[in-house]
């Protein structure tokens, strides 16, 4: 077992900020690890069970948040997300660096249970930048990403205004949004 202690990181921001795309990253340049959301949501077209989300039915994701296994949760945009704890405990313990992808009030659980996780909120360069990044996923209906998209700014002003984040980071380029953040959690395991 590891004598130091691991690290928490969150990564937030509204949908077609390059969250998923920065997470990756990170995980590839950190000795980090990603942790995989429980999801009722259907897997999109290239998402395997256990590598992008573990897909579960809606009573398996009570069951679940019944027993407190769960981090946190959130339902978004009709389908609901959490953390399994255990995941997190387990890397913390082993002196681990573990990235969670999650929403705002996601983070505000975090933050209440694990105070020393650092917390980060992407923002896009421009709403017209975001548009393009959620076209250009071709996974959503136009209704979906117009729903998306008017979301936006009101998460960004919540996020904001919600004191949960340490640090706030356009993603206009993601070399340098990823640098950023290495800088971020090597600081913050010294």
């Amino acid at each position: 077992m590891n004598s130091e202690k691991g690290q928490v990181i969150v990564i937030s921001g509204p949908s077609g900020v390059g969250k998923s795309t920065i997470c990756h990253r990170l995980c590839e340049i950190l000795p980090a690890e990603f942790s995989v959301s429980v999801t009722t949501r259907r897997p999109r077209p290239g998402e395997a069970h256990a590598r992008d989300y573990r897909y579960a039915t809606g009573d398996e994701f009570e069951r679940l948040r019944e027993k407190g296994a769960l981090l946190e949760w959130a339902e978004v945009y009709g389908h609901f997300y959490g953390t399994p704890l255990d995941t997190v405990q387990k890397a913390v313990s082993e002196g681990r660096i573990i990235i969670l992808e999650i929403d705002i009030k996601g983070c505000l659980q975090v933050r209440e249970k694990m105070p020393e996780a650092k917390t980060i909120f992407l923002l896009p360069p421009t709403p017209e930048e975001q548009k393009r990044r959620i076209e250009g996923r071709n996974t959503d209906a136009a209704e979906v990403i117009r729903q998306r998209l008017s979301k936006a700014d009101g998460e960004i002003r919540y996020a904001m205004d919600c004191g949960c984040y340490d640090e706030f980071l356009i993603n206009d380029d993601l070399d340098n949004s990823v640098s950023q953040i290495v800088g971020l959690v090597s600081a913050g395991t010294k």
